[in-house]
């Protein structure tokens, strides 16, 4: 019996060993007072389409239309999405992702209400638990509130039930707070495969990508409104879809600036509406 024992035991601490990494891994477990929207929470790829696209772009100067792989581009239009407006029109369209609040939306929504500018907040679900007050103000001051998906999940990742529950769920709660449907889906980190576009068309939403960002969401590494300025100033270009996050100070402190100068250079902002 005490062989038995001795032998057992060893056998559970490998297998203990073994799982937790992977419990760590998929978002099982967290560390204490982790933040679920920094943390990449994903389930196994059971989905027909396994493959996974990343946006991103290599940027244009003095106004040149930044450019995109071919393929993320075709298969983002091809199913419906889009990440530039009218490149003919001297336009261009402000959306923020709204993962968490970090004091600064009600100062970018008070700079938008000054400048006569509406622009796209694209929230989670965690966002809009905890943020009642400040998602009605989007809406009254004439604002689209965009879908970021309920729990921030790589949706490629996800079985297509999970992924179509994580755009819904969020669309529910919302219409039952404030009766109105979301229209704009923006997924979590760029990422996205042709199941998760052919979900999105069959919920009637608009996949928007984006034509510009930077390095902005990283919160202690803030340099300055200055530095936003710039940053965001040499990419204007016709048809922008300018992604920033709200919870970057310099965004909040440089965005008066960004609008100002846009106007100064000849630019107009566009209504979210014509996006879709």
């Amino acid at each position: 019996m005490r062989s038995k024992i001795f032998i057992t035991m060893p056998a559970m601490l490998l297998m203990l060993l073994l799982v937790y990494p992977i419990m760590r891994m998929s978002g099982v477990m967290y560390k204490e007072g982790e933040d679920r929207y920094s943390v990449e929470i994903v389930q196994t790829a059971t989905s027909a389409d396994k493959s996974v696209y990343r946006w991103g772009l290599c940027r244009g100067k003095n106004g040149a239309i930044p450019e995109a792989g071919k393929d993320e581009v075709r298969l983002l239009l091809d199913g419906g999405g889009m990440y530039l407006g009218d490149i003919n029109e001297n336009k261009m369209y402000l959306t923020f992702d709204e993962g968490y609040e970090n004091g600064y939306t009600e100062d970018i929504l008070d700079t938008l209400k000054e400048e006569n500018v509406k622009a796209i907040f694209f929230i989670t679900g965690d966002y809009f638990e905890k943020n009642d007050s400040i998602i009605r103000r989007m809406l009254e001051e004439g604002h689209s509130v965009g879908n970021h998906s309920l729990n921030h999940y790589s949706m490629t990742e996800l079985k297509y039930n999970k992924c179509e529950s994580e755009i819904l769920e969020l669309d529910r709660l919302f219409y039952n707070k404030f009766g109105q449907h979301m229209h704009f889906f923006r997924p979590p980190k760029g990422e996205y495969n042709s199941q998760v576009l052919e979900i999105t068309r069959k919920l009637n939403y608009k996949c928007i990508m984006w034509s510009f960002a930077y390095q902005d969401w990283l919160t202690d590494s803030q340099k300055g409104a200055d530095y936003a300025l710039k940053m965001v100033s040499d990419n204007f270009h016709n048809g922008a879809v300018i992604l920033l996050h709200a919870v970057s100070k310099d965004n909040a402190d440089a965005l008066s600036s960004i609008i100002r100068e846009a106007r100064k250079q000849g630019y107009e902002f566009g209504l979210p509406e014509e996006l879709t």
